[in-house]
C-alpha cells in the first residue's frame, strides 16, 4: 500500500510516500518512496524534492497560499515517476498530520464529514494549525477523489492517556468542564515513535517500556513514557508551555503576561506573538534560534548571550529530567531525538553531565559519533540510567497508522 503523508505547518508542508502494509510492519521493512518539503509558503517558496535512489531537486517559486503548495506537490507526484506510483491512482491512501484533536478524538480515525467538523470544532485551540490541516485534507480530496480513503493522525492523540492528575491545571474545575482547559501535550507521534522504536531496539511488548523521551528540535517537548503509554508530558494547553525552545519562552510566570502588556503596551496578540517567536534560544541569545550557531559563538567568539542561552536551554530539559524520574518513580532508559537530540552531541553531555547522581555515565566516544541520523546508546555498561539517541520519523508512524485504519476498514 502507497500512502502519502501530509504533514502541513503554519507555512511549511512536508509529505513523503511509504510503501507499507500489515506485513511490512511486522517486518520493520517499510519503504520511502518519494519525499519533500516546501517552505515560505506565501511568498517565493523554497522547494525540495527528492525521489528515492536520485539526487534532491531544489528550487524556489511563487506559492500564494496553502492551495498552491499542495497544487505543486500534487503535479510533482504524478509527473515524477516514482517507482510503483504510475500515476495519482497509485496512492492508495493519505495520512494526515493533524495537530489538535481535543478531548474529542483520542485516537487516529478515518476522516468522514463527522471528522472534518469536529476538527473545525478544535481551531480555537490550534488556530494556526489546525486550519492548515483542513486545507490539506480538503486540497486532497479534490485531487484524489473521495473514494481515497484519509486519516487524520493527532499530535494530541498519545497523551490522551494521561491521568487527570497530569493533566489538569490548578484552575477551578468548572472551567475544564465548560472550556476545556487542560494539558493536552503535542509532539505526540513523535514521542510514540520513540517509544515503538526503543520496544524494538530493546525487544519489548509495550507494557514493558518506561522511559523518558526527549524531542528536542525548533519546537522541544519531555514525555514520561510510563508502560509503553503517556504519563505526562511538558507542553501544556498550546505548544508554548514547558521546555525552552528556539524562539518560545517554555514556562513562565503567568502574571508576566498583564506585567508585559503595561510595560511594553502590547496587546494579547503581541504579547502571544513576543513568547511564541521572539524568546527561547533567539531572545536570550539575541542572534539566532539555531543552537548549531549558538555553540558556535558561545565556544569560539566567547559571546555570553549564546553561552547563556545554551547554558538555560540545557537546565530546562534537566529539570523536567529529574521531575519525570521522581513522577514514575525511576526509569530505564533516556531517549534523545529532534533536530538537536541527534545532532549536537555537546548538548547531550551538557544535559547527562548534571544526572549523574541518577546513575548516567555517558561514552564520551560513542556521544561525539552519534549524529547524522545514527541510532544508539550513548553510555557506559556500567550506566545504571541507559542513554540513547533515536532519530525521530514521524512521517513513517503516520503512515503505518493510516495503513492500520484503512486496511482494518477495508476487512
Amino acid at each position: 500500500m502507497n500512502i502519502l503523508v501530509l504533514n502541513c505547518g503554519s507555512a511549511t508542508i512536508k509529505f513523503q510516500i511509504i510503501e507499507t502494509d500489515r506485513a511490512r510492519i511486522a517486518a520493520d521493512s517499510d519503504r520511502r518512496l518519494a519525499s519533500g518539503v516546501i517552505e515560505h509558503i506565501g511568498e517565493r517558496a523554497r522547494i525540495t524534492l527528492e525521489v528515492e535512489g536520485r539526487p534532491k531537486e531544489s528550487d524556489t517559486e511563487p506559492l500564494a497560499d496553502y492551495r498552491a503548495a499542495i497544487d505543486r506537490i500534487f503535479a510533482w507526484i504524478a509527473s515524477a515517476k516514482i517507482e510503483g506510483v504510475r500515476s495519482l491512482r497509485d496512492i492508495h491512501a493519505v495520512g494526515h498530520r493533524v495537530v489538535h484533536g481535543g478531548e474529542r478524538f483520542r485516537d487516529h480515525v478515518l476522516i468522514d464529514q463527522a471528522v472534518l467538523a469536529g476538527i473545525e470544532d478544535c481551531i480555537e485551540l490550534a488556530p494556526l494549525h489546525n486550519p492548515v490541516n483542513l486545507k490539506g485534507i480538503r486540497a486532497t480530496e479534490q485531487w484524489l477523489g473521495p473514494g481515497t480513503p484519509q486519516v487524520a493522525v493527532f499530535d494530541t492523540a498519545f497523551h490522551t492517556t494521561m491521568p487527570e492528575a497530569s493533566y489538569l491545571y490548578g484552575l477551578p474545575y468548572e472551567l475544564y468542564e465548560k472550556h476545556g482547559i487542560r494539558r493536552y501535550g503535542f509532539h505526540g507521534t513523535s514521542h510514540q515513535y520513540l517509544a515503538y522504536r526503543y520496544a524494538r531496539m530493546r525487544g519489548l511488548e509495550r507494557q514493558a517500556v518506561n522511559i523518558i523521551t526527549l524531542h528536542l528540535g525548533g519546537g522541544c517537548s519531555a514525555c514520561a513514557i510510563r508502560q509503553g503509554r503517556s504519563h505526562i508530558t511538558s507542553m501544556g494547553f498550546t505548544p508554548l508551555a514547558g521546555l525552552l525552545m528556539g524562539t518560545r519562552s517554555g514556562d513562565l510566570d503567568p502574571s508576566l503576561i498583564d506585567y508585559l502588556a503595561g510595560k511594553e503596551d502590547l496587546g494579547p496578540p503581541q504579547v502571544e506573538t513576543l513568547l511564541n517567536k521572539q524568546s527561547g534560544l533567539l531572545g536570550i541569545s539575541g542572534l539566532t534560534s539555531d543552537m548549531r550557531d549558538l555553540l558556535h559563538a558561545a565556544t569560539e567568539d566567547g559571546h555570553h548571550r549564546a553561552a547563556l542561552a545554551v547554558d538555560m536551554f540545557c537546565r530546562r530539559v534537566r529539570h523536567y529530567i529529574g521531575a519525570y524520574l521522581a513522577e514514575m518513580d525511576g526509569a530505564e532508559a533516556l531517549l534523545f531525538s529532534g533536530g538537536i537530540g541527534e545532532n549536537a552531541p555537546e548538548v547531550r553531555r551538557r544535559i547527562c553531565a548534571g544526572l549523574s547522581w541518577f546513575g548516567v555515565a555517558l561514552d564520551e566516544a560513542k556521544n561525539d559519533a552519534m549524529t547524522g541520523g545514527a541510532l544508539g546508546e550513548i553510555t557506559t555498561d556500567e550506566s545504571r540510567l541507559k542513554v540513547y539517541v533515536v532519530p525521530t520519523n514521524e512521517e513513517l508512524l503516520i503512515a503505518r497508522e493510516t495503513a492500520a485504519i484503512v486496511e482494518a476498514g477495508n476487512s
